[in-house]
């Protein structure tokens, strides 16, 4: 009866083991309306094995995920449907995958920023009135890609971009 009950014990223990979960915390992401939680939830939706939760006021997307690679998948899609965080796991990286080149350019088509709303273009406006040299951008509502001007590095303007919680590619 004893080697029964140990033997019970020890696959309930590695059932537990197989069914490990990954969680990882992404902090100043752009959350500002239901719009953007619900462009989290449909970026995450086909990555089999994880799913989305947002706290819009905090700014904040936690992913669970069936295991670390499962989980950086998840936060991938995030990346390539616009949005950018902070990863509090330092085995999940949230990375630019911008393409942009470090030095000056006069012009910069920028494509795939989450631009779900009016407040969404403002939080692109405002990142991008820090950038030294930006003189002009088209984001608007629901564009698939924006241009923007002036004399400025590339790279400075999508650090500010990430740094506002949005990801970009370059499409120039």
């Amino acid at each position: 009866m004893n080697k029964h009950l140990l033997t019970l014990v020890i696959a309930a223990a590695l059932s537990t083991v197989a069914r490990a979960e990954s969680t990882v915390k992404l902090t100043n992401v752009h959350l500002c309306c239901k719009g953007c939680v619900t462009g989290v939830e449909k970026a995450v939706k086909p990555v089999s094995g994880a799913a989305a939760a947002c706290d819009q006021e905090a700014g904040t997307v936690t992913i669970t995920a069936s295991d670390t690679a499962t989980a950086q998948k998840a936060v991938d899609a995030l990346v390539a449907a616009g949005y950018f965080g902070k990863s509090e796991d330092p085995s999940i990286k949230v990375e630019d995958h911008s393409g942009v080149k470090d030095g000056k350019a006069t012009t910069l088509t920028v494509s795939d920023v989450h631009l779900c709303c009016g407040k969404c273009v403002k939080g692109v406006n405002a990142a991008l009135a820090d950038v030294k040299g930006v003189t002009s951008n088209t984001a608007e509502k629901n564009a698939k890609s924006f241009e923007i001007k002036g004399d400025f590095n590339p790279k400075e303007v999508i650090s500010a971009l990430e740094k506002a919680g949005y990801s970009g590619k370059a499409a120039n």
